[in-house]
């Protein structure tokens, strides 16, 4: 079996995590203490320190926080995929996480734009989420712009 490199080995903590996206459920760890999610996984919520945490099913939506096109990589398998969007994203719950923004052309990428997690080999990837599908704004539509004099 060759290497992968683009997935960590799994251990009896993280097997929950690729487990369920192997399945296509993503799963951010959230703690009970201060009621805040976080990623990447760990044992203890690195924003109060408690070990009452525990893992929940995420909703899958983000936004494009910020990204980078990829154009070589001569790891497996990422040199098969070259050139690849390579971004961050914020989760609906609130953490960022690092992924790969997939079926969109790196042109149509705008910061704030809504994705939707998929996976890929057991991996969430994020896609954008189609313009019908897409729920208003939480805190409703953007301010305008006030005109350049």
């Amino acid at each position: 079996m060759s290497a992968r490199f683009d997935v960590p080995e799994t251990d009896a903590f993280t097997r929950p995590y690729w487990d369920a996206a192997a399945a296509g459920r993503l799963l951010l760890r959230h703690c009970d203490a201060c009621g805040r999610p976080h990623h990447y996984p760990r044992e203890f919520c690195p924003h109060c320190w408690s070990e009452d945490v525990r893992w929940r099913p995420a909703s899958g939506r983000a936004t494009l926080y910020t990204w980078s096109v990829v154009h070589r990589n001569d790891l497996p398998p990422f040199g098969g995929r070259v050139p690849y969007v390579a971004a961050v994203v914020d989760l609906a719950e609130g953490p960022r996480m690092m992924t790969e923004v997939v079926e969109c052309a790196p042109a149509a990428l705008r910061i704030g734009m809504e994705l939707r997690v998929t996976f890929r080999d057991g991996t969430p990837v994020f896609r954008p989420r189609p313009a019908a599908a897409a729920p208003a704004h939480p805190h409703g539509p953007p301010a305008p712009r006030a005109p350049r004099v």
